[in-house]
């Protein structure tokens, strides 16, 4: 093997067993190890090195992603960077066209497993004409003989399921390729059913370089329904928005925070809003009133106005103990002694129930009170809080330990 197998491939190769989700995390940082490496040396190596190594790699690296607990994805993510290193590779070393094909093919429909898709607009360049006409050729082929186009549902429940999902990817990709607008339209809206479907649109048409077009598609999968895909569609449009027509990005986030109202609307509204925030806010807020979780987190996070927060948060009743922490951390630092009886509600929440993070948590907080208390008034009501808290519960022993491992008196 060349010097630059033998750096890459033993950070790939393992006889270990990686079904322990720990092994195989271990294991997949290993691996990035190896593609960095890789990466660099496709910059400066002689390219037909870089690619004969590069598919030994892709080869060794499907191996292990069979047999791993690949929970995180860490061991996934270096296949797609070997993957996306690949084409590039292919390309330098002028790889013939009917080798790369062969080799496209072989992966997609014969390999070891069915994670991965392969890109042919980034295998393009590589290709070139005649490549990228054999390759679909071959596929034709491979579709002829799957016998007569089904219904998708009946597709999915063939036997020949994965080659019809592998022709599919392929026809869009293809497709975008192309810059065929109803060929585009057709692979990736479908039958229009699904927001998710004309959001896909949008982008493959953004991609091919029709911007006007791809907000349109963006416009109808935001306005396909109130579900979350459309909602995700709504941020895309108005991605395409700032980048296209920026003067019309204003009214589409507002329409956006009036479906969805939400802290994360009001936040992507804020930013838009510029100098005309000042005239919108009394009116977001109100809007915000009937989930105070959200009213709070938007004056905290983005109005960064702790003061307003806190004055929300009670005035509107939030009964969220998480945006209370996160309140309360804020706040202590401009009135220390105000956040006290929430910090006691809060402990008292963390009691409802017998479980060991709770009571950590309940000690850290009694801990701040007595930090936050020190050298006032209030520091004997602290502890006396305290003292009622270990006697109610003195039949809690790990709730009394964990206090004593606070310090707490």
């Amino acid at each position: 093997m060349s010097t630059l197998a033998d750096a890459v491939l033993p950070l790939i190769r393992t006889r270990a067993e990686l079904w322990r989700w720990g092994a195989a995390n271990a294991h997949g940082r290993q691996m990035h190890e190896a593609v960095d490496i890789l990466e660099r040396a496709a910059a400066t190596e002689e390219p037909g090195t870089v690619l004969t190594v590069t598919q030994k790699t892709i080869t060794s690296a499907v191996a292990v992603i069979a047999k791993a607990d690949d929970s995180s994805g860490i061991i996934g993510d270096a296949c797609r960077r070997l993957l996306a290193l690949h084409p590039v590779a292919a390309g330098r070393a002028r790889m013939p066209a009917g080798k790369l094909v062969a080799w496209m093919i072989d992966f997609q429909f014969h390999g070891k497993v069915d994670y991965f898709e392969l890109d042919p607009v980034a295998y393009a360049p590589a290709l070139g004409e005649k490549g990228l006409a054999l390759y679909r050729a071959r596929l034709d082929e491979i579709r002829s003989g799957l016998g007569p186009a089904t219904s998708k549902a009946e597709r999915w429940e063939s036997a020949h399921s994965h080659e019809w999902f592998v022709l599919e990817w392929n026809a869009q990709r293809l497709a975008v390729l192309d810059r065929d607008v109803e060929a585009i339209i057709a692979t990736h809206a479908r039958d229009r059913r699904v927001a998710a479907w004309l959001h896909d649109t949008a982008k493959a048409l953004a991609e091919a370089d029709y911007p006007d077009l791809a907000i349109e598609w963006a416009k109808l999968a935001t306005d396909f329904d109130n579900g979350h895909q459309a909602r995700a569609a709504g941020d895309y449009w108005c991605e395409l928005l700032a980048t296209h027509r920026p003067g019309d990005v204003l009214p589409a986030r507002s329409s956006m925070f009036v479906r969805w109202p939400s802290s994360g609307t009001a936040a992507k509204l804020h930013d838009a809003a510029g100098p005309a925030w000042p005239e919108l806010q009394l009116d977001v807020l109100a809007r915000l009133g009937d989930s105070p979780r959200d009213a709070v987190l938007f004056a905290l996070l983005t109005l960064r106005d702790g003061e307003q927060a806190w004055i929300l948060a009670h005035n509107l009743g939030l009964g969220d103990a998480d945006t209370w922490t996160r309140l309360v951390k804020e706040y202590q630092k401009h009135d220390p002694l105000a956040v006290l009886p929430v910090l006691a509600e809060l402990v008292t929440g963390d009691l409802v129930q017998a479980d060991a993070r709770n009571y950590q948590s309940a000690a850290h907080r009694l801990r701040t009170m007595r930090q936050l208390a020190a050298g006032t008034s209030k520091t004997s009501e602290v502890d006396e809080l305290i003292a009622a808290l270990r006697e109610d519960h003195r039949r809690r022993p790990r709730l009394q330990q964990e206090f004593d491992r606070a310090g707490l008196p």
